[in-house]
C-alpha cells in the first residue's frame, strides 16, 4: 500500500489492513457487515467469493489502471461501484517503455556494471544496437500505447499496431494478428489491458515470430506473456531480447533470466514515481469520497 494513500485513508476512514491479517476468514466474520468500500492495487483486488462475503459492499476503488484483479462481472450484478486510476499514470509507463528499449538494445545496465567492476581500463565495450529507425509493434493502442508510439516516433520508428478493431486516423501500420505484428516488427511492445482474451497473447508462435533479431517489451500484465515459452526462447537463442517490468507470478522471477546478459528486469515499476503514485492516490481517494457523498464518480468503471 503506497504510503501517502494509506495515511490518507486512515485520517478519513476505518482503515483496515486486510494484507496483515493472519487469518483473513475469521476477520471477514467479524467485520463482514461494517465494510463498505475496498481499496485494491495491481496485485490485490476482489474476487467473487472476497466480494459475495461483504455484503455491505459499495464500492472497490483501485489503485492501479488495470482491472484484472476485481471481478467485474460480480460488481455489476450486485450493483457494487467500481473506480480505477486511468491518465495519471499514462506518461511514466510510457516513459519506462522507451526506457527499457533504450537499456535493451545499448545494454546501459551491463555498461554500468562494466565501469563499477573497473574492466573498462583493460578495454572498450562492445558495440550494441541503436534504436533509431527500428520498427516498433505496439500490442494494445490505448492510452498507453499511443503515448508510447508518440515517443517511438521521436526516435523516427515506423509504428505498427494489433487492436481488437483498427483505430482510424491514426496515421499506424494496423495488423488484425499479433503473429503478423511480430513477424513485421524489430521491437514489440505489450500495452494492452489484461483479459481472458489477451493472457498467453504472447505465445511460442508470436515469439518465434518476432525471431532471435527482435526483442520484446512488456510494461502491461506478466500473464500477458506465456513465460515459460519466454525463457526457453531467451535461452534457445530464438529471441534476441526482454524488457520486462512485469511477471506472471510477482514478485517471483524466474531464475533462468538472472544470469542472461540480453534481459532487462525490473521490479513492476512502471509507474512508481512520487509524483504519479500521489495523483493515483488522489483519484482514490476523490472517488471515495464523491461515492460516500452521493456524487458522481472521477473515474467510473461499474
Amino acid at each position: 500500500m503506497n504510503s501517502y494513500l494509506e495515511n490518507e485513508l486512515q485520517k478519513r476512514y476505518n482503515l483496515h489492513r486486510f494484507w496483515t491479517c493472519p487469518e483473513k476468514s475469521v476477520f471477514l466474520e467479524t467485520h463482514r457487515n461494517s465494510i463498505r468500500a475496498i481499496v485494491g492495487n495491481a496485485s490485490a483486488g476482489a474476487d467473487a467469493k472476497l466480494i459475495d462475503d461483504l455484503p455491505k459492499l459499495e464500492i472497490i476503488s483501485s489503485f492501479s489502471v488495470g482491472l484484472d484483479k476485481i471481478d467485474l462481472g460480480k460488481c455489476k450484478e450486485k450493483g457494487i461501484r467500481v473506480t480505477n486510476t486511468p491518465e495519471v499514470l499514462t506518461e511514466d509507463v510510457a516513459d519506462l517503455a522507451i526506457g527499457l528499449i533504450l537499456a535493451l538494445l545499448r545494454r546501459l545496465c551491463e555498461c554500468d556494471r562494466y565501469v563499477r567492476s573497473g574492466k573498462w581500463k583493460y578495454g572498450d565495450f562492445k558495440l550494441t544496437t541503436k534504436f533509431s529507425g527500428k520498427s516498433v509493434g505496439i500490442i494494445g493502442l490505448g492510452r498507453i500505447g499511443a503515448a508510447i508510439a508518440k515517443r517511438a516516433q521521436g526516435f523516427n520508428c515506423p509504428i505498427n499496431y494489433y487492436s481488437r478493431t483498427e483505430k482510424p486516423d491514426v496515421g499506424y501500420k494496423y495488423y488484425p494478428t499479433v503473429v503478423e505484428l511480430a513477424q513485421n516488427s524489430d521491437i514489440l511492445v505489450v500495452a494492452c489491458a489484461l483479459t481472458d482474451e489477451t493472457r498467453h497473447i504472447v505465445n511460442r508462435e508470436v515469439i518465434d515470430a518476432l525471431g532471435p533479431k527482435g526483442v520484446l517489451i512488456n510494461i502491461g500484465r506478466g500473464p500477458h506473456v506465456d513465460e515459460k515459452e519466454l525463457v526457453k526462447a531467451l535461452t534457445e537463442g530464438r529471441l534476441g531480447g526482454a524488457g520486462l517490468d512485469v511477471f506472471e507470478e510477482e514478485p517471483h522471477v524466474p531464475e533462468e533470466l538472472f544470469g542472461l546478459e540480453n534481459v532487462v528486469l525490473l521490479p513492476h515499476v512502471a509507474s512508481a514515481t512520487v509524483e504519479t503514485r500521489t495523483a493515483m492516490a488522489d483519484l482514490v481517494l476523490g472517488n471515495l469520497e464523491a461515492h460516500f457523498a452521493g456524487k458522481s464518480l472521477l473515474t467510473p468503471v461499474v
